[in-house]
């Protein structure tokens, strides 16, 4: 399953977002400094979709605040 997610860091507190197309606005802690933002990202969507954490993937957008996941649910 792939999904379209955009990134605000250095947010007050962390939340996910469901936009009505079906991609997600992450709201981040971290900065987006030495990959603690998407380090953050992978374990919030981890918890979200309940599975672990190797089983999500940034496909593009490492550097961007756009982003494309993949989340593998081969279980």
């Amino acid at each position: 399953m792939q999904k379209r997610v955009k990134v605000k860091p250095n947010s007050k507190q962390q939340k996910i977002e469901e936009q009505v197309d079906g991609s997600l606005t992450v709201h981040l802690k971290s900065p987006p400094v030495d990959g603690k933002a998407n380090e953050e990202l992978i374990k919030l969507l981890a918890d979200k979709f309940d599975v672990p954490k190797s089983y999500i993937t940034i496909k593009s957008g490492l550097a961007s605040r756009q982003k494309l996941i993949e989340i593998s649910t081969d279980i």
